[in-house]
Parts: C-alpha cells; sequence; structure tokens
C-alpha cells in the first residue's frame, strides 16, 4: 500500500466509459481480531468485554470482499453528523489492476 493524495479529477462526475462505475459497494471496516475459546464465549453477557488484538489508535483496515483496499484512522464527525464514526484514509491499495 502506499500513500496516495486525492486526485482532483477523482471527484467529477462518474467516468463513463467504466462501467459500474456509479454502483455502490459495501466496504467493511476492521478494527481488530480475537479467538477466544469457545467455552469463554459461553460465559460471555452483558458488560462482558472481549479483547482485541489493536489498540484504540491503531489503524483500521478496509476490506471489499476479503482484499485489503486501504487503511486509517478512526474519527468521529462534527457539526451536523457529531457521533458519527469515519475514516481518514492514510494509506490505499493500487486497485488499477481490479479487485479480483
Amino acid at each position: 500500500m502506499t500513500d496516495t493524495s486525492p486526485d482532483p479529477q477523482s471527484k467529477s462526475a462518474p467516468d463513463l466509459k467504466i462501467p459500474f462505475s456509479s454502483v455502490p459497494i459495501e466496504i467493511m471496516i476492521s478494527v481488530g481480531k480475537t479467538r477466544p475459546l469457545i467455552r469463554d464465549l459461553l460465559k460471555m453477557g452483558r458488560d462482558s468485554v472481549l479483547p482485541l488484538d489493536r489498540r484504540v489508535d491503531d489503524a483500521v483496515e478496509l476490506y471489499i470482499g476479503e482484499r485489503l483496499i486501504a487503511r486509517g484512522e478512526l474519527q468521529e464527525l462534527e457539526g451536523d453528523q457529531q457521533g458519527q464514526l469515519a475514516v481518514r484514509l492514510t494509506e490505499v491499495a493500487d486497485l488499477q489492476d481490479g479487485l479480483g
């Protein structure tokens, strides 16, 4: 992955040469993983804590399906959207070869 600056042309109208460029996709944000024992999961209830393999300030990972497409930092939006989570991208994968 490499750092990239936003391309000024990327905010223009969708490129009509690229089919499906205006179709929405789902991006999953991974904040961490854990591997508890099943017996520990069965003991869990309300207010249980499940530790993850990452710290609060660590980068999150963005995936489309199984493909890692970017990393970033969690942020809270301000103003009218205060309390809404967002991700500021810090690294973006080269997607020129597609998502396959």
